[in-house]
């Protein structure tokens, strides 16, 4: 049913076994553990760039965590809706949750497959998928410290007979293995748990998740060592190594391409910003804040203001006088700021007093 799966499986596993095989010997019980433990790089190396785009939106599914909340909050009564929120907010920040969760649903079904190839690998079982039955007998033959690959700590005595292997071998070979792989799963977690903001941290099904991964995900690995083979507690020890180190690198990569970022930005906000002591650019608005007076911000100039805009009408000359020098220049001249009273009196000449009048000596009669 799941054939798919399985000859994938045992094709990778045969190819670096026949790798391995000749180095140590076809029967070489660590040429078979090599072949599972660089089963697992393999995987592992295939989905390193799916990794590290699950990665980069965990971040921006965290920056924008606070606005997801806001939309359930508004549209908790509109599941559909809120939905279709969801969605578009994801898409405008171009955020993909299945491809955040790839490489977790790739391992499954891989973990399943080589599960089910090395339960396959028996006494007399002729060939198992891609192995043919002197590959199946070479797997049954190999033993890692006195154990076989195949076998488990809780598997039947009789079964354990079949592959001449004693359960103190079993035990003496998967207890270190159980205990190495739990503590692998704790750091494997507690690590990805650092990374996490305040605000994702503080998220009760956050914080529910984070317990089972720190504490129920290794306790599981020392409670499923009981039922798994050899080669299956070798996969789950590489595969968690290889997840530490993993996470070192990536996380590390892109915490210097953020810091990058940053000082990149704060120098080009540097750059344009004016230098201490140079006049700004014609046109160019003042800074918020500036105060007149301080160091390379200069006073606004004052407007010179026309004796129209002022308000301020020029007396008019009286019929045959003549108009005074001055006077002509002071029209010429645009009046600033505001316009200063007269002190002259219409009608008379500037260099007669006020006492005297004006006209001609003779009276009218």
């Amino acid at each position: 049913m799941l054939n798919f799966i399985y000859y994938p499986v045992s094709f990778i596993l045969w190819c670096w076994h026949w790798v391995f095989g000749h180095v140590f010997g076809e029967s070489s019980g660590f040429a078979w553990a090599l072949s599972v433990v660089f089963l697992v790089f393999t995987l592992r190396a295939i989905l390193f760039k799916p990794f590290v785009g699950q990665v980069r939106s965990m971040r921006k599914m965290q920056e924008f965590a606070p606005e997801l909340q806001k939309i359930k909050k508004k549209y908790a009564n509109d599941k559909q809706r809120q939905a279709q929120e969801m969605q578009k907010l994801q898409s405008e920040h171009g955020v993909n949750p299945l491809g955040g969760c790839l490489p977790m649903l790739v391992q499954i079904p891989v973990f399943i497959g080589l599960f089910h190839v090395l339960r396959s690998f028996r006494p007399n079982w002729g060939e198992v998928y891609f192995f043919d039955a002197q590959g199946v007998e070479s797997f049954v033959n190999a033993k890692l410290f006195g154990a076989n690959l195949s076998t488990f700590i809780t598997m039947p005595a009789d079964q354990l007979a079949e592959f001449a292997t004693s359960r103190n071998a079993v035990l003496l070979v998967s207890i270190p293995l159980m205990i190495i792989a739990s503590i692998a799963t704790h750091f494997t977690a507690r690590h990805s748990v650092a990374r996490q903001t305040q605000a994702a941290a503080d998220n009760p099904q956050t914080a529910i998740m984070n317990k089972l991964t720190l504490y129920l995900f290794p306790i599981g690995v020392l409670v499923g060592g009981l039922f798994f083979p050899v080669a299956i507690l070798l996969y789950w020890l590489s595969n968690n190594a290889w997840t530490l180190g993993q996470q070192y690198v990536v996380y590390h990569r892109i915490d210097r391409e953020e810091e990058t970022k940053k000082a990149e930005a704060i120098e080009q906000r540097q750059a344009l910003a004016p230098k201490p002591g140079v006049k700004p650019r014609p046109g160019a608005k003042p800074q918020p804040g500036a105060k007149p007076g301080a160091k390379g911000v200069q006073p606004p100039a004052p407007k010179r203001v026309s004796a129209k805009a002022a308000g301020i009408k020029p007396a008019a000359p009286k019929t045959g006088a003549t108009p005074d020098p001055k006077d002509q220049d002071a029209k010429d001249e645009p009046a600033t700021g505001a316009a200063k009273p007269s002190t002259e009196i219409p009608g008379l000449s500037p260099d007669r007093s006020a006492g005297k009048k004006q006209g001609g000596g003779k009276k009218r009669r």
